[in-house]
């Protein structure tokens, strides 16, 4: 595969979804898949960018974000998120996404947060980098993997692709917006060279190489080689296990997480996975299986796909 041509025809078809998605506003971390998006949509309109960060946390986020909506001249709120907030937000979060599985909702919450902070601001549309990280193997976990077990692995991530960003934006009567996923540029993705996708560079493997390749020159350099960074990290809500453990004694958890076990069958893994629960279980009840014929999760009890091995109600990694 002709790397340069792959790069051009690779910008050539992200510009066009973007084209096709244009919308009031983005979701901005100043990571790579949002940098790209806020770069070539703000070519055809004006963008608001919304960037939210924990502010009992570093956040490395917004200084990244900061740096591209200054670039950009894009019109730039960032929103400091509190303690008192986050608790506030976990109901809603969690009935939306149907799960209390802390990565989900660590992530989530951020998510619901910016979309609220863009629709106050009068946005109704908005943009996400969501996407690119599945379809490029930008994940750590896909780097020590053999071209066939990469190519099996991103196989089986892309039937099970779910963005909460969806969800969330049709709760509050928005609309999310991912360019990653339009039918034409996500079918010409998902034929590159995986080999184009995990990649050594200055000595070091990463992820999503050959969409980084295609936008230098066009990015920062420290944006376009900026290492993969979650969520929960960026915003630092990735703090979070540590308060909750600060908050719950460890006689209260023992007690609780029992009680939980023999009561409802449920295994809780803890204090954060415990301050979830319990939201869960008041929001919506105990985790039963709807198709007692189907996959059950043995942590659970929910439902899961066939394939599966991972629980989107818990988080229970592997079943």
């Amino acid at each position: 595969m002709d790397i340069k041509k792959t790069c051009a025809e690779l910008r050539r078809l992200l510009e066009e979804s973007v084209k096709r998605n244009l919308a009031e506003g983005i979701l901005l971390s100043g990571g790579l898949d949002t940098s790209i998006i806020a770069t070539l949509a703000s070519r055809y309109r004006k963008l608001k960018a919304f960037t939210v960060a924990f502010e009992e946390a570093r956040s490395p986020d917004v200084e990244y974000a900061k740096q591209i909506a200054g670039k950009l001249k894009l019109e730039h709120i960032i929103h400091n998120l509190s303690m008192d907030e986050i608790y506030a937000e976990l109901p809603t979060v969690i009935r939306v996404m149907n799960s209390f599985d802390p990565m989900e909702i660590r992530n989530s919450v951020v998510i619901l947060v910016g979309l609220e902070e863009a629709k106050e601001a009068g946005v109704n549309t908005i943009l996400t980098g969501d996407g690119a990280d599945e379809l490029f193997a930008g994940y750590s976990f896909f780097f020590n993997y053999s071209k066939k077990e990469l190519e099996r692995e991103l196989q089986k991530m892309w039937k099970n692709m779910r963005f909460s960003s969806r969800d969330i934006a049709f709760h509050l009567n928005m609309e999310a917006k991912l360019p990653y996923l339009d039918e034409d540029f996500q079918s010409f993705a998902k034929q590159i060279d995986p080999e184009l996708k995990v990649h050594k560079e200055n000595n070091g493997v990463i992820g999503k190489w050959i969409l980084r390749k295609a936008f230098e020159g066009v990015l920062p350099q420290n944006i376009v080689w900026r290492v993969k960074t979650p969520i929960e990290q960026g915003s630092g809500t990735a703090y979070l296990p540590q308060l909750f453990g600060e908050l719950i004694s460890n006689t209260e958890f023992e007690e609780k997480r029992q009680k939980i076990l023999q009561e409802d069958h449920v295994e809780i893994r803890d204090k954060e996975h415990l301050t979830y629960y319990e939201i869960y279980r008041s929001e919506i009840g105990v985790p039963s299986a709807t198709n007692t014929e189907g996959k059950i999760c043995p942590k659970c009890n929910s439902n899961v796909p066939t394939d599966a091995t991972y629980c989107r109600t818990c988080g229970a990694y592997p079943i």
